[in-house]
């Protein structure tokens, strides 16, 4: 079951890339199976908490999102996550000739490489039900770093290619997904200012 790489990815991570290559499942699936769960965890979770748990501000205030605004600002950023795996699956098939791996037709390994490398932050989105900014800022960061190691590890087995190599590309591919990212976040801004600001309540 594609879900169980997300645990060997922290226990064994080598073991598990060599049997993702050797699975070599299909974008559609992989999406279907694995991106599509994993990435509702942390909509789920930012709905549950700022919609009925909120955060405090100052003395004692409680604040929370209106129902309708954490509903469509969680829709918009599960949106945002499986646009943004699958962007980073496609540059990552995009550049694999450039540092001599093969480009596949299917980018079945280029995206498998991205989805798995994201499973950290998919993890990281249950610390979302405590609404700490500070909290979920650390955790965010640790899982982003873990993400970015898992990347650089799995490379050379998934795509096939020397060490060397693999961390040339490991540094275009983290460019890439801080232009996914900073993408994202000027999105979130455009869609702001056309009706999907957040909308808050006192609790």
């Amino acid at each position: 079951m594609l879900l169980s790489h997300a645990f060997g990815l922290f226990s064994h991570p080598d073991q598990e890339w060599a049997s993702i290559r050797k699975e070599h499942e299909t974008p559609t699936r992989l999406y279907i199976t694995y991106v599509v769960i994993l990435a509702a965890i942390a909509p789920i979770c930012a709905y549950i908490s700022t919609a009925h748990f909120g955060w405090e501000v100052g003395a004692d205030r409680l604040i929370k999102l209106t129902e309708i605004s954490a509903v469509q600002l969680s829709v918009l950023t599960y949106l945002a996550m499986l646009v943004g795996v699958f962007a980073l699956g496609y540059a990552i098939n995009w550049m694999a000739r450039t540092y001599g791996a093969k480009e596949e037709h299917v980018p079945s390994n280029g995206i498998a490489l991205a989805a798995y490398s994201c499973t950290p932050l998919f993890l990281a989105g249950f610390a979302l039900l405590y609404p700490e900014p500070w909290f979920n800022a650390i955790v965010f960061l640790a899982a982003a770093c873990y993400g970015a190691w898992l990347m650089f590890d799995g490379l050379p087995i998934v795509m096939g290619i020397e060490k060397e190599q693999a961390e040339l590309y490991g540094v275009s591919l983290l460019t890439v997904a801080l232009v996914i990212l900073v993408s994202t976040r000027a999105g979130s801004a455009i869609l702001w200012n056309v009706g999907f600001a957040p909308a808050f309540v006192s609790g």
